[in-house]
């Protein structure tokens, strides 16, 4: 792997691709890290280290990088970037044009960015503006005291200005790395973020609970990154068998190829919707403390719960089934196979091979719901048993997105050193 390294650094093109990323993910950072007009930063500091313990505020946090911590020009993160895409992508389903859009090809692709866009800012302008009225009525981070110095309109409106145009810059700096960096540039800037917060995280762990549960932490972290690779690379190939036709005097076809279906086909989306679910009765007992039934159940929304445990486990096998069942139909697979003379051998095309399809990825999807699930309360058992699940930087949502990240970044990297006649780091 040095080896390749080193040829990546040999090779002009790429090296400028790599150092054009590096030089985006400072500039992020640092946009991470400058805070919009009118906050006083001593005072946010210290409400701040209160709220790091507060899980309503975890999910948020992670996706910003704890920007959100700081209210800095980027506090809102590529969070609603994100949620824009999966708004889209679920609507997708249910509205012909957008369905129509996706089956275009790459113009159709280009009009649903445009849509994302679109739908970025308008959520970033409501997020900035609900995190800022919060912080001038004193009731950000569950604090009673002032973190801005004016709470006069034209400040207000300024922090929500600047903070729309952080998320707007933050579109156009993942699209950069899209375009003349590695990677993914959203995929990139979400690594960024997560990992941004690990030397934190392990820092907090090591000074509480000094040498010996910081080593035992780190050696299962290590554990949980190598399961989850394992399972990230894990997929069933469907052989897929393509008929000789004559077009004009030309012969096509008769090739074998296969259908991917990875058993981890939802990805990292299933735990963003259980954990957003199940903060809202969190946010409800905070929002409404004299409700008595609310305060009686919060016991139970604790995340060192069983029962909040059971529910999340619960809901992750619930979503991961919808969402594969809403981004792969088996059916249209089977049409577009037979629409050119394929076919899965030994399985008649059409309608048996849909079912055919449909059944494998129902029993591979088994284990992939589950593997999500166990993966999701890795930080919630160690809260049980080691007292650090507040601070456990390798559970959960954080480490299926840095593992999937990376190993898409190499890849990609590995596809540019084979198209120059290199080994790849996987070689």
């Amino acid at each position: 792997m040095l080896t390749a390294f080193g040829r990546v650094l040999r090779t002009p093109d790429l090296r400028g691709k790599l150092l054009f990323t590096l030089l985006i993910v400072v500039v992020f950072r640092l946009g991470q890290n400058l805070p919009v007009p009118n906050v006083d930063v001593s005072a946010l500091k210290k409400t701040a280290d209160a709220a790091k313990k507060d899980q309503l505020y975890g999910l948020l946090d992670l996706f910003s990088g704890g920007a959100l911590l700081k209210l800095s020009v980027f506090a809102l993160g590529i969070y609603p970037y994100i949620t824009a895409s999966i708004i889209l992508q679920l609507l997708s389903v249910v509205i012909p044009r957008l369905e129509a859009l996706k089956k275009e090809g790459q113009p159709g692709s280009t009009k649903i960015t445009q849509y994302t866009r679109y739908l970025t800012v308008g959520l970033a302008v409501l997020q900035a503006a609900s995190l800022v009225a919060m912080a001038s009525s004193g009731r950000l981070f569950q604090s009673s005291g002032r973190i801005l110095h004016d709470d006069g309109m034209f400040p207000i409106v300024t922090m929500v200005i600047c903070m729309v145009a952080g998320t707007a810059v933050t579109m156009w700096l993942g699209e950069l790395v899209t375009e003349r960096g590695v990677g993914n540039g959203m995929s990139i800037l979400i690594f960024t973020q997560v990992v941004a917060v690990f030397p934190g995280q392990l820092w907090g762990i090591y000074k509480a609970k000094h040498g010996f549960v910081f080593t035992l932490v780190v050696l299962v972290g290590l554990a949980i990154m190598a399961g989850v690779v394992f399972v990230e690379q894990a997929q069933r190939r469907i052989p897929v068998q393509y008929a000789k036709r004559m077009v004009g005097r030309r012969m096509y076809g008769g090739t074998s190829t296969y259908i991917p279906l990875k058993v981890n086909q939802a990805g990292i989306i299933p735990v963003i919707f259980a954990s957003s679910l199940l903060y809202i009765p969190v946010l409800a007992t905070q929002l409404f403390p004299d409700a008595q039934w609310l305060q009686r159940a919060q016991p139970y929304l604790q995340q060192s719960s069983p029962w909040h445990m059971a529910a999340f486990f619960v809901l992750i096998v619930f979503f991961t089934y919808f969402y594969v069942a809403i981004t792969f139909n088996p059916t249209e697979v089977s049409d577009n196979m037979r629409k050119y003379s394929g076919f899965v051998p030994g399985i008649r095309p059409g309608r048996p091979t849909a079912e055919y399809l449909d059944h494998v990825l129902t029993r591979i999807t088994t284990p992939g719901a589950a593997y999500l699930g166990l993966v999701a309360l890795v930080p919630m058992v160690a809260l049980a048993l080691l007292g650090v699940g507040d601070d456990f930087p390798f559970g959960g949502t954080s480490i299926l997105i840095a593992v999937g990240v990376g190993l898409d970044t190499v890849k990609q990297i590995e596809s540019q050193l084979q198209q120059r006649n290199y080994e790849g780091f996987l070689s």
